[in-house]
């Protein structure tokens, strides 16, 4: 049998996107502590921050004078915390939807046909900026959360409805009809049938799912729509949102301005969250080579 090298590919890539969200922050060579330093003396005079990738900065420094190398790794921790606790939730509603619609009929699937009608009319980039800037969550102190279940319902129907389909081929077959005829609970059927022969299309929807959003939280953050922020009061009737994390989309969306300034600081962001996008797109994809082998 031919290696899967897709599979072997996207696994790699997961492992290294781990070992750095894990490992990465106590490797000796990053700052953890983010220190700042705007102005540093040469023995040619005074430079000023950012600073030039080089020896000292591999991959630059930011407007503040901190190494970039080290925000990116520090923040890898919040950026996949925030893309899988999404994709959890999703999956959470959308199982439990489909399954309460397995037979395509009822008041569940009314909701999970309804929920994917509305939110397949808008590109789902359109749908997150319109939610997250209503002024009730833009200025909410449990932002974060708001915007995790935010991001997780646009596209729950899509996802409902594909594992509803999933459900209800299996439904169909012959042990599945044999055990509803033989009186097997609503229970065991779902735990004991449909789950265990949806989970090789769950797992794949899955991964594909995290690099959807990892793409999505990267074009909320080139539009400045921070999901970690606060409104902060710095005068009398004026304050201003100000970033709460140094997850990559946010990173991105701060240094829009440097593009051609300092083409360093939001191209390493968008790096790390295009490997991202593209090892989840690549495991997921293996998976199914995997399981469709297994099957065939």
């Amino acid at each position: 049998m031919k290696r899967n090298w897709t599979l072997v590919i996207g696994s790699s890539f997961l492992i290294f996107l781990v070992v750095v969200t894990l490992i990465g922050p106590f490797l000796p060579f990053i700052d953890n502590v983010l220190e700042s330093r705007r102005v540093v003396f040469t023995e040619t005079g005074i430079e000023t921050a950012p600073f030039e990738p080089s020896g000292n900065h591999l991959f630059g420094t930011d407007r503040e004078g901190r190494d970039l190398l080290s925000i990116i790794v520090v923040g890898a921790r919040d950026t996949l915390l925030l893309i899988v606790a999404i994709t959890l939730l999703r999956y959470s509603i959308a199982i439990t939807l489909a399954l309460l619609s397995v037979n395509k009929k009822g008041p569940a699937n009314w909701v999970l046909q309804g929920w994917h009608q509305i939110f397949s009319a808008l590109p789902v980039i359109f749908s997150a900026i319109i939610l997250l800037n209503l002024p009730i969550f833009v200025f909410h102190e449990n932002r974060y959360l708001w915007a995790i279940i935010i991001l997780a319902c646009i596209e729950v129907g899509r996802v409902g409805t594909i594992l509803q389909n999933q459900f209800y081929r299996i439904k169909q077959t012959p042990y599945v009809e044999a055990g509803i005829t033989v009186g097997v609970s609503n229970y065991t059927l779902f735990t004991k049938y449909y789950l265990p022969n949806a989970l090789p299309e769950l797992m794949v929807q899955f991964f594909l799912d995290l690099g959807r959003i990892a793409l999505l939280i990267g074009q909320l953050g080139i539009f400045s729509i921070f999901i970690t922020q606060e409104f902060v009061q710095l005068n009398y009737g004026y304050g201003e949102i100000q970033n709460t994390s140094f997850n990559w989309a946010t990173l991105l969306g701060q240094a829009r301005g440097d593009v051609l300034r300092s083409f360093w600081i939001p191209f390493f962001p968008a790096l790390a969250l295009a490997f991202t996008v593209l090892t989840f797109n690549i495991f997921g994809e293996g998976l199914r080579k995997h399981f469709h082998r297994i099957e065939t």
